[in-house]
C-alpha cells in the first residue's frame, strides 16, 4: 500500500505514455476542471464541477442547496457548462447518476439520454450513464 499522494509524481511522469498505449496512438491529453457557481449575498447556493478532456465534457457534480431547488439554478448551471464545453469543442457531455432517481429525471429534463445502465456499479446500486450531444 502507498500513502495518499505518494505516487503523484510517478503518474504525472507516465501520464502521456499510459494513455498513448491505451488508445494506441500518441495522446496529447489536455484535461481541465472548471467550477461554475451561483452565489447569493456572498454565499454559494449552487455549483457544478465539469471535467473537459479529449473533446468530451463530464459533469462530476452538480449541487443546489435544498432551499433554492426548483428555481432553475441547476438548469442554468447545466446550460452554462454546455456553453463552456462547446467553447472547448466538446462533442458530447456525460454524467453518471443513480438509475431511476431524481438526478436522472433532472438531467433527462435537460435533454440528456441514457447511454447505458451499469448494474450494481457503485454501492451495489445501478448507475445510469447519461449523455447529450452538443455539436
Amino acid at each position: 500500500m502507498t500513502q495518499p499522494g505518494e505516487l503523484d509524481a510517478f503518474w504525472q511522469h507516465v501520464d502521456r505514455d499510459w494513455r498513448s498505449e491505451l488508445w494506441e496512438f500518441r495522446v496529447v491529453w489536455h484535461e481541465q476542471i472548471h467550477d461554475l457557481a451561483i452565489r447569493e449575498n456572498g454565499a454559494t447556493i449552487a455549483a457544478l464541477r465539469l471535467r473537459i478532456a479529449a473533446s468530451l465534457a463530464h459533469v462530476i457534480a452538480l449541487y443546489v442547496v435544498p432551499e433554492r431547488r426548483r428555481a432553475g439554478l441547476g438548469r442554468a448551471l447545466a446550460a452554462r457548462a454546455e456553453e463552456l464545453a462547446n467553447y472547448f469543442n466538446c462533442h458530447k457531455m456525460t454524467v453518471e447518476v443513480f438509475d431511476g432517481r431524481a438526478a436522472q429525471r433532472f438531467f433527462e429534463g435537460c435533454g440528456y439520454k441514457t447511454e447505458a445502465v451499469l448494474p450494481q456499479h457503485t454501492f451495489k446500486l445501478d448507475v445510469a450513464v447519461l449523455r447529450k450531444f452538443l455539436l
